[in-house]
């Protein structure tokens, strides 16, 4: 158990002052009494009750005030909370290759459909926002209960050039920290940029040689909102995911990223809906996701992405079809059942001192109250 206000526990100093009061107070009596040379008499003269039991009631009482001192410290302890009581941001990928029909009828309505599922299924405790990202990430819909307007967010999502999974956890990271003030923002200047087909970056930037970068040690809590991030394809500009995750793990984020698609993308078919950009236009149509270094952007990052989600204390999830994300996104709750947080019980300590009070109270009334 911890205290947020440690320093009100010198309130607890008053019990035993006040029990050495009452322990004076007796002697004192005992001093004064009047002597009688029959024990017999004394006894007689006596209650039926036991001797103790006259202590009981300033004890309740004292018991109460040591509750209440101990309630006006705010005590906080470690509970398991469940995932509804915090809040999910869902960062979808919406670059070019989201148009892939590798996965029926394209790899973003797949994605669509599945995401609408799972804003249906979370009851209305659930804060859900959505991040979305192509060639740079913006959050799209705050952190909200309100599943009309996250649906109809989904419903227009649109394509756009590029990858930016580490931006995309940036940008998740400061959406948390809006609603959460143990969450600190997003830190854009301790990282590199991942400039691709530059090994090791731009020169003088941190992570190149002569320019280390200085470990970012991992948050000992971890924030009760989580992250599910959803790609199919690999980071291909600005921030790098292993960064990004450094910073999500500094300040107790955990990562769920969801590797979706095949390692076969051959077409692209997007809707004129899903174009946004017009960067396909028709059945047959697409780009050539092999980048600098021979890297396919268009077929998921396993090994980044199963980084993150180490590096974070999330899990990494594959699907490579729609009925397997389905599944993944439908049992996620089950791998994040429940979150660990300072939960403050100070009103179960002022309730008890209520108690422990009138007892005292009553049990004091109804010894005077009672003629034997």
């Amino acid at each position: 158990m911890s205290f947020a206000i440690p320093y009100a526990l010198i309130a607890l100093l008053t019990v035993p002052l006040l029990v050495g009061l009452y322990v004076w107070q007796l002697r004192r009596r005992r001093r004064h009494a009047v002597s009688f040379s029959s024990v017999a008499l004394i006894r007689a003269a006596l209650p039926s009750q036991r001797m103790w039991r006259r202590h009981v009631p300033i004890a309740l009482v004292l018991a109460a005030l040591a509750a209440l001192g101990t309630a006006a410290a705010r005590p906080q302890v470690q509970a398991k909370v469940p995932i509804s009581s915090s809040a999910v941001i869902l960062a979808v990928d919406v670059s070019g290759s989201m148009c892939a029909t590798d996965v029926s009828p394209n790899r973003l309505a797949a994605a669509q459909e599945a995401v609408h599922s799972f804003i249906d299924k979370q009851d209305d405790r659930t804060r859900i926002g959505l991040v979305v990202f192509s060639g740079f990430a913006q959050l799209a819909v705050a952190p909200t209960t309100d599943h009309e307007e996250l649906n109809k967010a989904v419903d227009g999502l649109t394509t756009g050039r590029g990858t930016t999974i580490g931006a995309a956890i940036l940008k998740s990271i400061d959406a948390i920290a809006e609603i959460n003030p143990d969450v600190a923002p997003s830190d854009t200047a301790s990282v590199t940029g991942g400039v691709p087909g530059i090994p090791g970056g731009l020169p003088g930037t941190p992570g190149t040689p002569g320019n280390p970068v200085t470990p970012t040690p991992r948050a000992t809590q971890k924030a009760p909102e989580i992250v599910v991030l959803l790609t199919d394809g690999a980071n291909t500009r600005g921030v790098t995911p292993e960064e990004a995750a450094a910073q999500a793990a500094a300040r107790g984020v955990r990562v769920y990223p969801i590797g979706f698609g095949t390692t076969d993308p051959t077409q692209m078919v997007c809707t004129r809906a899903q174009l946004g950009g017009g960067l396909y236009d028709g059945p047959g149509q697409g780009l050539s996701g092999i980048g600098p270094g021979g890297q396919n952007f268009l077929v998921v990052d396993e090994e980044a992405l199963r980084t993150v989600a180490d590096t974070t204390g999330g899990e990494y999830f594959a699907a490579s079809d729609a009925d397997q994300l389905q599944g993944v996104l439908e049992n996620l709750p089950k791998h994040v059942i429940t979150q660990e947080q300072s939960v403050d019980v100070s009103v179960a300590f002022a309730a008890l001192a209520a108690v422990l009070l009138l007892g005292g109270l009553w049990l004091g009334g109804h010894r005077r109250a009672d003629p034997s």
